[in-house]
């Protein structure tokens, strides 16, 4: 009698465990957790998110806070249960929210594809989706892998990985973005800086052989058209300068990591 009552108690602890998951209340306050959000099927827990998570805005998700700016009231009138941050929310904020009772979890940016996966698979544990987290990420393991097993140069090859303009800003060490060139066996030529600001001449020196740029609107194809006029770069003569989507290789998610290298990876061998 006792292990029947002991069964029965341990059976119904974790159907109210499941059933409080089922009905937490989310509010993501960085893009890249709200996309994940969706990834794992969970958007209908999302109950507000920032003006630049586009799946959230499209389905109509209560506004509540710009890139770095929270609209505090409108958090804590949404009654949340969680709140996920990322190291753009300020830390008086998500002291006042967490005074009112909330649950805030912070997400550090991931400084590799290893930190991504493990990232995903604890939000997936937080929104009661872990073995959807779990089938994603063994997913995009393999996809990455695959990519790759597919690279095989005859010498290394050099890179240069442009994320902003006026400063150029490009893709350092200890940063997620890096994985994209060491996993695909190449040389970044920015291996050895520490900040991510950098020169135009210090580029025409290293002569990278492939040059991607990552979208800012009209500013990424200036930047592109600009590297063109260079002849004397390898990546000018060999037409190896692209324009990267980077609301894709920006996102911090397993799937548009893995999404990323196999784009990477066709602009190459193309």
């Amino acid at each position: 009698m006792k292990k029947t009552i002991l069964f029965l108690y341990i059976c119904s602890a974790m159907i109210s465990s499941v059933f409080a998951q089922s009905n937490i209340r989310i509010v993501s306050l960085a893009p890249s957790l709200t996309q994940s959000l969706y990834f794992l099927e969970a958007q209908n827990k999302l109950v507000g998110c920032t003006s630049y998570c586009v799946d959230g805005v499209k389905d109509g998700k209560e506004i509540v806070a710009s890139a770095v700016t929270v609209n505090l009231e409108k958090v804590v009138a949404l009654k949340p249960d969680i709140v996920l941050a990322s190291q753009l929310t300020t830390p008086d904020n998500i002291a006042t929210l967490r005074r009112f009772g909330i649950q805030v979890e912070v997400f550090q940016s991931p400084k590799s594809f290893a930190e991504i996966c493990e990232q995903f698979i604890r939000l997936g544990a937080l929104v009661g989706e872990e073995a959807r987290a779990e089938y994603i990420v063994n997913e995009s393991r393999q996809r990455v892998e695959a990519v790759s097993a597919k690279m095989n140069w005859r010498t290394t090859p050099k890179m240069f990985f442009q994320i902003g303009a006026n400063p150029i800003f490009t893709v350092i060490p200890n940063t997620f973005m890096n994985d994209y060139i060491t996993l695909l066996g190449a040389e970044n030529i920015a291996k050895n800086f520490r900040r991510g600001t950098i020169s135009r001449e210090f580029v025409i020196a290293q002569n990278p052989d492939y040059i991607f740029v990552v979208t800012m609107g009209i500013v990424g194809e200036e930047e592109k058209n600009m590297w063109g006029r260079y002849p004397s770069l390898s990546a000018t003569r060999n037409r190896q300068i692209f324009i990267i989507d980077s609301d894709i290789a920006c996102q911090p998610t397993p799937v548009t990591f893995a999404q990323t290298m196999e784009i990477l990876h066709k602009l190459i061998t193309q």
